[in-house]
C-alpha cells in the first residue's frame, strides 16, 4: 500500500465514528451488515460546507443506510481541480464524514470512478449531486439491474469548495 494511502483504524484509541471507515477491500461485508435500503454516494469532500452536509442528509432519507466512497488523493488531482487538491488529505476527509450522524460507512476508491465499490456494496440506491444527470451517473445501470433507484439531488445551498478557496486565497 503506498504511504498515501488511507488506512482504516481499528486501535482502542481510535474515536468510534472512525470504526465507520471501511477498506475498499471490506467494504462488501461491513455493507452486508446495514440495514436496508442502502445508499450509495461519492465524490471528493474536500473542505466540508453545508451544501456537502445537507446533501449527505438529503441521501440518507433516501433509505436506512448511507455509504460514502471518497475519492482518494490521487484521483482528486486527475480530476483537475487544481493543482494543490486536495486540500486536506484522504484519511483526514473520511475521518469528517464519517464523524456526520448520516453517515454508516466511509470508504475510499483510487479508481476514476467507483463502479467496483457500487458492485461489491450493491446499494439499492445510488445518488450523486444535482450536476450530475441521472444517465451520466456511473453505476446507475448496475444499481436499476437489480432493482435499485438512481437519484440526483438538486443542490439546496450553492457553495463550492473552489469558490470558497478563492475567497480565502482573497481571489473572489
Amino acid at each position: 500500500m503506498p504511504d498515501d494511502t488511507p488506512r482504516a483504524r481499528d486501535d482502542q484509541a481510535t474515536p468510534s465514528f472512525e470504526r465507520r471507515i471501511v477498506a475498499p477491500a471490506d467494504l462488501a461485508q461491513a455493507a452486508a451488515r446495514l440495514p436496508h435500503p442502502r445508499v450509495f454516494t461519492n465524490g471528493v469532500f474536500d473542505l466540508l460546507h453545508r451544501g456537502h452536509v445537507t446533501y449527505l442528509a438529503q441521501a440518507r432519507a433516501l433509505g436506512a443506510s448511507l455509504i460514502v466512497a471518497v475519492n482518494d488523493d490521487a484521483s482528486v488531482r486527475r480530476l483537475g481541480k487544481g493543482s494543490d487538491r486536495p486540500v486536506n488529505r484522504c484519511e483526514d476527509r473520511m475521518a469528517v464524514l464519517a464523524a456526520l450522524a448520516s453517515v454508516d460507512l466511509v470508504t475510499w476508491f483510487s479508481d476514476d470512478t467507483p463502479l467496483a465499490l457500487i458492485l461489491a456494496a450493491c446499494p439499492e440506491v445510488l445518488v450523486k449531486g444535482g450536476d450530475w444527470p441521472v444517465d451520466r451517473i456511473v453505476g446507475a445501470e448496475a444499481v436499476r439491474g437489480w432493482g435499485g433507484q438512481v437519484h440526483s439531488i438538486a443542490f439546496q445551498h450553492e457553495r463550492s469548495t473552489t469558490e470558497t478557496l478563492a475567497r480565502i486565497r482573497g481571489a473572489g
